[in-house]
């Protein structure tokens, strides 16, 4: 079963700013509106996970928050609470609740993924990888490149080139499938490991570097996914 993660807000934006940044992984993702939603979801489904903003109407998520780390059947899930940034007092008012973590709004894509990593190791678990063979033409700071996908799933891909991309960088590419060549994949996404000079991870593999996809153009993903079905994945 795959690991469940609750998100507690009562601004549907930020609900689905999160279910964005965790669109890629393998977790079921379940929502909340308030914290009397969110207690009872929690009594109920017992999720791994819970992401809870602290000001909501009814409950707010420090009553929620100490509700669920004062019964001793639930204490153990962990809780990340939210608040916005540079209120002092907010943050006091979350730990004294006991939550595990803490997030500031906006949510900044890259903290947010680390803080949930720290909980669930497995958002970095991978899909069974496809080999392939395709030119790729990719995009990064407003500089045109090439080079070679050599695999690829359902959440990113390896590249094959001559750039050194630092892990971080934003990249938009597209590329053909080979059983569709007129159909291209248009994507975007970040370096998520590199595999150039000092740090050749993987040295079976020629210099490039891993990217984890964030976006995809219309009709891309569901190539993608076409794809990974008639290869097996």
């Amino acid at each position: 079963m795959p690991r469940r993660v609750l998100l507690v807000d009562d601004v549907a934006m930020f609900l689905e700013i999160q279910k964005g940044f965790l669109k890629m992984s393998i977790f079921q993702i379940l929502c909340a509106r308030d914290g009397a939603e969110a207690l009872a979801t929690v009594r109920s489904v017992r999720p791994d996970l819970v992401i809870l903003d602290l000001h909501m109407p009814g409950m707010n998520g420090a009553e929620c928050c100490a509700a669920i780390k004062g019964d001793p059947e639930l204490s153990s899930i962990p809780v990340i609470m939210a608040t916005a940034a540079g209120k002092q007092e907010d943050h006091e008012l979350c730990r004294r609740a006991g939550c595990d973590g803490l997030l500031t709004k906006p949510f900044d894509r890259g903290l947010y993924l680390d803080t949930v990593r720290r909980y669930i190791p497995e958002l970095d678990r991978r899909e069974k990888r496809i080999p392939v063979s395709a030119k790729v033409r990719f995009q990064a700071f407003r500089v045109l490149m090439t080079g070679i996908v050599l695999d690829l799933s359902i959440r990113g891909l390896y590249v094959a080139t001559e750039y050194d991309l630092d892990v971080g960088t934003e990249v938009s590419l597209v590329f053909a499938l080979p059983f569709s060549p007129e159909a291209q994949v248009q994507a975007k996404g970040r370096v998520c490991w590199k595999n150039s000079g000092q740090e050749r991870k993987k040295k079976e593999y020629p210099p490039g570097f891993g990217m984890e996809f964030s976006a995809f153009g219309e009709g891309s993903l569901a190539l993608l996914q076409r794809f990974i079905t008639l290869q097996g994945g």
